[in-house]
């Protein structure tokens, strides 16, 4: 249960975390996501618009680099805040040439495992 390590399916592609990392607007979003924010949050702290904020949310989720949590606002309807999801970015090369990247993560909480839970369930309704 308290097994952090990442699984095949966490592990990022190369070049998808190179595109991300290599991209400004991706950068200001990692380095404005230490805790979790919203994406008006975000937006008034990047200072980028918001048609360009989901796309590069969209790019740091396929690279692995962010993720979403949802939560149930109390007024009804539900609230995604975004978070940085790692703590630290290895890119390797192997002897035959080969590029690999390795992801550390931070544990989860018991609260950020179940809002997972929560959320996946939500996705099935």
């Amino acid at each position: 249960m308290g097994d952090n390590s990442v699984s095949s399916e966490d592990t990022p592609e190369v070049q998808d975390v190179l595109d991300a990392l290599d991209d400004p607007a991706c950068r200001a979003i990692l380095q404005e996501t230490i805790e979790p924010m919203t994406a008006n949050e975000l937006l008034d702290a990047c200072d980028i618009p918001k048609s360009t904020l989901y796309r590069k949310l969209e790019l740091l989720s396929s690279a692995s680099l962010v993720r979403e949590q949802e939560t149930i606002n109390p007024g009804g309807g539900r609230v995604t805040y975004y978070e940085r999801s790692f703590e630290d970015v290895t890119i390797s090369m192997d002897d035959t040439g080969a590029f690999s990247v390795s992801v550390d993560r931070p544990p989860k909480s018991t609260d950020e495992r179940l809002a997972d839970i929560w959320s996946m369930m939500g996705d099935e309704v």
